[in-house]
């Protein structure tokens, strides 16, 4: 069994169709099919469940691929010091990014991870904190950038800034109310927020429970752009972190949406998140570093 042997096979698991899996490992399709046949012979086991229109992994395919994975990347751990000792945060790096951070911060990040560590290798991958956490627990990210705390004692954490929330409603006729929302005035409010499992809906509603507002259990977003048009035709009233606001990427749709600021100390915690034990320590401080030299003036860096 050689590496190349255990790539295709973690590749094929992840992936789940032999033509994407084996354009990840830059070979035809007819040579990932062979190779993963002539591993399953050695091995005497069926890794994988072929039918003409799907491959599905079988339980020891999926124990093997996780095996595979924590081998690699042992493996580039160890290409990782060598190049380290001359060239940090260089080489393949793979970043998860939760949804409601993402389009905001990666326009940031991204550009000065270039200009400033043109060897690095950069892949992300964007979706919900807990499966970014479970790919990261399977050596399929190196880190993940996430709302704070995060509740796992098989990873570390860094806190990288403070961002505060603002409270975006249909924009009225008449000057806009100066200050703060208060507490008195968000009770009552029909609040439109994201879907289950987005760590900014848990927010928004421990906010809730402060104020007496309440979140209109009819409406599931997906993004806070969809959030955005609903508040801009008069559906509801919303809680946006402070990129997504005006002039951080999000946009207001047609000047149909004002946003105020919350009172002091309501908004979340963001930072970035590595295996306990991981070896790559330097890389991820290195990438601590431009991330907050890359955050803009909305946010408060740690």
């Amino acid at each position: 069994m050689t590496l190349q042997d255990l790539r295709y096979v973690a590749a094929l698991a992840d992936h789940g169709h032999f033509g994407r899996a084996a354009a990840a490992c830059g070979i035809s399709q007819s040579t990932l099919s062979t190779q993963v046949k002539k591993l399953e012979g050695r091995l005497g086991l069926t890794l994988f469940e072929r039918t003409t229109q799907s491959v599905r992994v079988t339980a020891v395919g999926a124990d093997i691929a996780g095996r595979a994975r924590r081998v690699l990347a042992e493996v580039e751990a160890i290409n990782s010091i060598g190049r380290g000792m001359s060239q940090p945060l260089s080489g393949a790096f793979s970043l998860g990014v939760i949804p409601t951070l993402g389009p905001y911060l990666l326009p940031r990040l991204v550009p000065a991870l270039r200009a400033g560590y043109p060897e690095l290798r950069l892949t992300v991958r964007e979706d919900l904190t807990d499966p970014l956490l479970d790919r990261l627990r399977a050596h399929r990210l190196d880190a993940v950038l996430a709302a704070l705390p995060l509740h796992d004692n098989g990873v570390e954490t860094l806190a990288l800034f403070d961002e505060p929330f603002r409270f975006a409603e249909p924009r009225r006729d008449g000057p806009a109310p100066a200050g703060a929302v208060t507490e008195a005035e968000l009770r009552g409010q029909r609040l439109l927020l994201l879907g289950e499992g987005h760590c900014l809906r848990d927010q928004a509603l421990a906010v809730c429970g402060h104020t007496g507002a309440e979140a209109d259990s009819d409406f599931r977003a997906t993004s806070l752009e969809t959030i955005l048009r609903m508040v801009a035709t008069g559906l509801g009233s919303t809680l946006l972190p402070a990129m997504a606001c005006a002039g951080e990427g999000g946009g207001e749709e047609a000047g149909a949406v004002a946003t105020r600021p919350m009172e002091p100390g309501v908004g979340r915690r963001i930072g970035l998140a590595w295996r306990r034990g991981c070896s790559r320590l330097r890389d991820i401080g290195l990438l601590a570093e431009v991330l907050r030299g890359s955050l803009p003036a909305s946010v408060q860096p740690l």
